[in-house]
């Protein structure tokens, strides 16, 4: 199994430096997100053998089930939190994470400063934006990004950038454009867009962090 997730892993990092040379990026300067939300411990300690360190996990109840462990026999890992979260579940949020790809909503501002000063850890937050009005999915209205972003700067939040999730039937590049020009126009740095569908896409168009679960895990239901 490690033979197959070196191989998978070593694919995915030789499509990232294509992607990125492409623009006059580094590969180094993209972080590959490996997804493993529905995998077991046993199925994710290939990828941590073949040299994977940073982890994204959808909900905070599956990430304390399985990490600790896996974290304290390597220390180096750094986990990532992709999902939506809930306001009652910021401290376990903090104190597992070291990072939050999905803050989206004041109430949720609040509870993690509170979690943060409260535990003394600040994970880096990315602040999701919901491009295209989706009901469906989380995420701040474009409109209201401004007002947020300074809820969460006044709240002393580490604001290391934006994210988002594109619609799933169209093309995901001007989505990926727009969430870039919104970053740039807020001076943040990072960029959480892309998967394993249209991570090269993401890259081109400055991608910072890249969440990329099937391409490493295969299919899961």
């Amino acid at each position: 199994m490690t033979e197959e997730a070196t191989q998978k892993l070593f694919e995915i990092t030789q499509r990232i430096a294509r992607a990125a040379k492409i623009t006059g990026r580094e590969s180094d300067e993209v972080t590959l997100i490996a997804i493993s939300k529905t995998c077991t411990a046993t199925e994710i300690a290939p990828l941590i053998a073949a040299g994977q360190r940073i982890f994204g996990e959808n909900r905070v109840q599956e990430a304390q089930d399985k990490w600790p462990a896996l974290m304290e026999a390597n220390p180096d890992i750094r986990l990532h939190l992709v999902g939506q979260l809930q306001s009652n579940k910021a401290d376990d949020a903090v104190a597992i994470a070291h990072a939050i790809h999905a803050v989206d909503r004041l109430s949720l501002v609040t509870a993690l400063a509170r979690a943060m000063d409260r535990l003394g850890k600040r994970p880096d937050c990315f602040i999701q934006v919901n491009l295209a009005d989706e009901p469906q999915k989380g995420g701040c209205a474009v409109a209201d990004l401004r007002a947020l972003l300074g809820e969460a700067m006044a709240a002393n939040l580490p604001v290391a950038g934006l994210m988002c999730v594109p619609p799933v039937d169209l093309e995901p590049a001007p989505w990926f454009a727009l969430l870039a020009k919104l970053a740039r126009d807020h001076g943040l740095p990072g960029l959480s867009m892309g998967m394993s569908g249209d991570f090269e896409t993401a890259i081109k168009i400055g991608a910072t962090h890249i969440r990329v679960g099937t391409a490493l895990f295969g299919e899961r239901v």
